[in-house]
C-alpha cells in the first residue's frame, strides 16, 4: 500500500498508528534476518510514538504531517535515549542524550521513530560493506550490495519494513542505494536541512535526507525536517515549503540538459533505460537537450581530497578520551593508537591518513586548496548550464548493484562509481533520485536509478518533475517491487507493506 493512502487510513480512523507499527515490525522480524537492515529496533519509543498518535487522533487533533508513519533513521543520527554507533565499534557504547533537529521535527510531526539503520562506518563508503555490525544486504539479490552509505535506510524502505527513512548524503549517499534498491531518495540544497545531530563526516558537503517509496514520499518528509535551525551555522534562513502541494504536473514547457560528461562509463544497459526515460519526458512537453559541464570530469579527484581532509578534521575527536572506545594502555601515545586501531575500521583509517596528509605542511597549497578551486570551477559551470536549463539529468549510478565483495578491495574502483552523485555535492545543488527501470543481469531484473538535479533551493521543481514522470513509469516498478517483497520473504494479504 502507497504511504499516502496509510496516511489517509490512519487520519480518517480506518486502521490505527499502532496497527501500522505492529504491521511493520512483523516485516522486520520476517525480512530483517536476510537484509541487515537495522543496527537497532527501537520498540519501545516506536510504540510510545504510535500511542501519542492515536491519543491526539481520538481527541480530534491532527499529529502533524506524518501521523503515525513509521521513519527508518540512519545510525549517524542522534536519537534520544538511543545508541548512535555510526557504524563503528568506536561508539559501539554511546547512548544519544539528546534528539537530532531532524529526529525532533519527525516527532513534532507525528513520526513513528521504528529503528536505526545500518551504514557504512563513519558513512564512509558506496556500499554499506564497511559496517562493523555486519553487511547490508540488497533485497532484489542478497548477493549484492544495497548501495551506501545510506544501505540501511534504502533496503528498509525497499523490502518494505518501513514506508520512509532519513540518510546522510556527502557524495552520493542517499541517490545511489536509492537507486540500487529501486526507491526514491533525496538529497536537499545544502543548509535546507539541519545537521544539528548528526555525525559529521565531511561539513561542507554533508546533507540529511529522505528516502521512501515515491517522490510524494520524499517530499513530505522534506516537508517535514527542512528549515532553518539556530543550532546549525549552515543552515539556510529560508522558510518551509508546502512540496507536496506543489506536485501538481505543470511541466510542460521545462528544459532539461543531459550533461556527456556523466554518460561516460555507463553501462550500455543502463544508457538504454536512460534513453527511454529522455523520450518519455519529451511526450510530457519537457524540452530536452544534450549540454557540458566539462569540470565535472574532475569531481571525483577534487572530492576525495576535500571530504578526506574534512573527515581528518572532524574524526580527531574520536581518540578515547573525548569520545569513542578507550583501548587499555600505559602510555598516552599508545592508548590513541590502541584506541583508534581497534574502534576504527580499514576504510576510515585510509581517510583520515589521506585527509591529514592533503592538510599537511607543504601538501595543504598542492592538494587541498587545488581541490578547493576545482570546486569552484564545478559550481560555475553548472550555474552556467542553469541560465538556460532549469534541469539536469544523468543516471544515477554507472551500473546497477554489483555483488558483495566486487569491489570493496578495490577502493578506487570503488570511488569511481560515484561520478555522476558527488559534482551535485560539490556544487550545493538538490538531486533526486528515482527508478527509471530495470536491467536484466546474472538472470535477475535489477532496479536502476535517474538522478533530476535542480538549482540550489528549486526541490519544488525537481521534486514536480519526478513526481510526473513517475505516474509515466511508476506501475511497471511498483508491480517489480511487489514480487521483489515477495520473494525476500511471504508478505501476507492483510499486511500494509504489500
Amino acid at each position: 500500500m502507497a504511504t499516502k493512502d496509510i496516511l489517509k487510513h490512519i487520519l480518517s480512523g480506518e486502521i490505527s498508528a499502532t496497527e501500522v507499527l505492529e504491521s511493520y515490525l512483523k516485516r522486520i522480524d520476517e525480512a530483517d534476518p536476510e537484509t541487515n537492515a537495522f543496527i537497532q529496533v527501537l520498540e519501545p519509543t516506536a510504540r510510545a510514538n504510535a500511542a501519542r498518535a492515536d491519543c491526539l487522533l481520538e481527541k480530534g487533533e491532527t499529529p502533524g504531517l506524518l501521523a503515525g508513519l513509521p521513519v527508518a533513521v540512519k545510525d549517524n543520527i542522534c536519537v534520544k535515549g538511543a545508541g548512535c554507533t555510526c557504524g563503528s565499534k568506536m561508539l559501539e557504547n554511546w547512548i544519544s542524550p539528546y534528539d537530532a533537529t531532524t529526529v525532533r521535527r519527525l516527532r513534532e510531526q507525528g513520526a513513528v521513530l521504528i529503528g536505526k539503520t545500518n551504514m557504512d562506518e563513519f558513512a564512509m563508503g558506496s556500499s554499506t560493506e564497511t559496517s562493523a555490525y555486519g553487511i547490508t544486504r540488497n533485497p532484489w539479490d542478497l548477493k549484492r550490495v544495497p548501495g551506501g552509505s545510506s544501505g540501511g535506510s534504502a533496503v528498509a524502505v525497499a523490502a518494505g519494513m518501513a514506508p520512509l527513512a532519513l540518510g546522510t548524503d556527502t557524495g552520493g549517499s542517499i541517490r545511489q542505494p536509492a537507486g540500487f534498491t529501486g526507491i526514491c531518495g533525496l538529497k536537499p540544497s545544502y543548509g535546507l536541512v539541519s545537521r544539528f545531530g548528526v555525525a559529521a563526516y565531511a561539513s561542507s558537503l554533508d546533507a540529511v535526507g529522505p528516502l521512501g517509496q515515491t517522490v510524494w514520499d520524499c517530499a513530505l518528509v522534506l516537508e517535514a525536517v527542512a528549515g532553518a535551525d539556530r543550532l546549525d551555522p549552515t543552515s539556510s534562513a529560508r522558510g518551509r515549503v508546502a512540496y507536496t502541494k506543489k506536485l501538481d504536473g505543470n511541466v510542460r514547457g521545462l528544459r532539461v540538459g543531459f550533461p556527456r560528461e556523466l554518460l561516460q562509463g555507463v553501462s550500455a544497459p543502463v544508457k538504454e533505460q536512460f534513453d527511454k526515460a529522455l523520450s518519455t519526458m519529451e511526450g510530457m512537453g519537457i524540452i530536452v537537450e544534450e549540454v557540458s559541464i566539462p569540470s565535472v570530469v574532475h569531481a571525483v579527484d577534487a572530492y576525495y581530497v576535500i571530504a578526506a581532509g574534512e573527515a581528518s578534521s572532524n574524526l580527531s575527536k574520536f581518540d578515547g578520551v573525548r569520545f569513542g572506545k578507550r583501548a587499555p594502555a600505559e602510555m598516552l601515545d599508545e592508548m590513541y593508537t590502541r584506541s583508534r586501531g581497534e574502534g576504527l575500521g580499514k576504510e576510515v583509517i585510509r581517510r583520515i591518513i589521506l585527509g591529514t596528509f592533503v592538510l599537511g605542511a607543504g601538501h595543504k597549497e598542492q592538494y587541498y586548496l587545488r581541490a578547493a578551486q576545482v570546486r569552484t570551477l564545478i559550481k560555475r559551470d553548472f550555474d552556467k548550464v542553469f541560465e538556460d536549463f532549469d534541469l539536469i539529468v544523468s543516471p544515477a549510478s554507472p551500473d546497477v548493484a554489483f555483488k558483495i565483495g566486487e569491489k570493496i578491495q578495490d577502493p578506487l574502483t570503488m570511488y569511481l562509481g560515484d561520478l555522476m552523485t558527488i559534482p551535485v555535492n560539490m556544487a550545493g545543488l538538490c538531486a533526486l533520485s528515482m527508478p527509471m527501470g530495470f536491467v536484466r543481469s546474472g538472470g535477475l531484473s535489477l532496479p536502476c536509478g535517474l538522478q533530476v538535479i535542480g538549482k540550489p533551493f528549486d526541490e519544488q521543481t525537481v521534486l514536480r518533475v519526478g513526481d510526473s514522470l513517475e505516474q509515466e513509469i511508476g506501475a511497471e516498478i511498483r508491480q517489480e517491487v511487489r514480487a521483489m517483497r515477495r520473494k525476500l520473504s511471504p508478505v501476507r494479504e492483510c499486511e500494509l507493506v504489500d
